[in-house]
């Protein structure tokens, strides 16, 4: 049994703040994905269970073991503020990885999100407390954690896969109500750029729509709709 846990992604607080602030974007998940060629969108399985807003936020990334799934509480001994968490829970739909209480740490330590590969569970509390989780499922099964006293094996800050997207520590995670995009930390500055240009450009798009612009003449002028 083990622990291994990477060092925590040294983050470019002023890239952060310029990301934090497409929370306010019409559909930012689709924006951002756009800005990316279409890359880096997690499977549609993965969906939003409790919450309503966008959040946005550094990937804290946590892998467990397929077949033998733990609690991760060691987490909250090392995330830091505006994280968010992304799970590799291997897929697993019937064995929770996360619960109620876990969602009360979160929200007390500051984290942004969960985006979990798997289960989680309480989404009623989770709900009350306003704190946002994607998960692939919910279910009211736990994990073996609370009966065999045992949260080992388990691996921090480690790249991992989450909804067939690679994840390392420090990527940037976009998620809402549509699904997750992920923006490798190398590609952040490009592709806030993108994602800014696009967001303006749509807003344009809207407003003309309203006033009355056809298909044609949209076209002629944004070259897409």
């Amino acid at each position: 049994m083990r622990t291994i846990v990477g060092e925590h992604a040294e983050i470019n607080e002023a890239m952060l703040a310029k990301y934090l602030s497409l929370r306010e974007v019409m559909s930012v998940s689709c924006v951002v994905s756009d800005a990316q060629e279409r890359n880096n969108v997690m499977h549609s399985s993965l969906k939003m269970r409790s919450g309503q807003k966008p959040f946005v936020g550094p990937a804290f990334t946590v892998k467990l073991s397929a077949g033998d799934i733990v609690d991760c509480l060691v987490i909250f001994e090392l995330v830091r503020l505006g994280d968010v968490v992304v799970i590799d829970a291997f897929g697993e739909t019937e064995t929770s990885v996360w619960g109620g209480l876990m969602s009360g740490l979160a929200r007390a330590a500051g984290i942004a999100g969960a985006v979990i590969d798997g289960s989680a569970r309480d989404i009623d509390e989770a709900r009350l407390l306003g704190f946002s989780i994607v998960s692939k499922s919910v279910s009211p099964r736990a994990s073996h954690s609370a009966y065999s006293n045992r949260f080992e094996p388990i691996e921090i800050n480690a790249p991992i896969v989450c909804g067939g997207v690679l994840v390392r520590p420090g990527d940037m995670i976009v998620a809402d109500e549509i699904g997750v995009t992920v923006v490798p930390s190398a590609e952040l500055a490009a592709v806030y750029e993108k994602a800014r240009e696009q967001a303006e450009r749509e807003a344009r798009t809207r407003a003309d729509i309203l006033n009355g612009l056809s298909v044609k003449e949209l076209l002629a002028k944004y070259g897409r709709i």
